[in-house]
């Protein structure tokens, strides 16, 4: 299951922007690997007080999301989806970018972490 985990300014959830960002997330894993696999897509958005966010030593008023996409290795390799984590980090910074405003862009951060096969589980069996 892909699994977005995103850390952003608690200021920038204002109660309108979740859902907005929550269906971005999941069309931009959808524009990549089809819209079938859009429905296992889960989304964490995490809020940081301001106060609790620093860039360069310094506390930092900034939105810049830090994004984690997490699923199974194998599904970055797929040969009908060439190109899947380039394709991912521009999907999913169009789709922040798109909800948040085109100022994020450039302060995006986006990992792409793969889980090698048999380090999953869904309902306490190894899936």
């Amino acid at each position: 299951m892909p699994h977005f985990t995103v850390h952003i300014r608690e200021e920038a959830l204002d109660g309108t922007v979740e859902p907005k960002l929550i269906a971005a997330l999941t069309d931009a894993v959808g524009s990549v690997f089809g819209p079938g696999f859009a429905r296992l897509v889960g989304v964490d958005l995490i809020g940081l007080p301001a106060h609790r966010r620093g860039v360069g030593g310094l506390p930092t008023d900034l939105d810049n999301p830090i994004v984690t996409l997490s699923m199974r290795e194998a599904a970055y390799h797929l040969a009908e989806v060439p190109d899947a984590p380039a394709r991912l980090v521009t999907a999913t910074t169009d789709a922040l970018a798109a909800v948040l405003g085109e100022h994020v862009r450039a302060q995006t951060i986006v990992t792409i972490a793969g889980t090698p096969e048999g380090r999953t589980g869904v309902a306490g069996a190894v899936a």
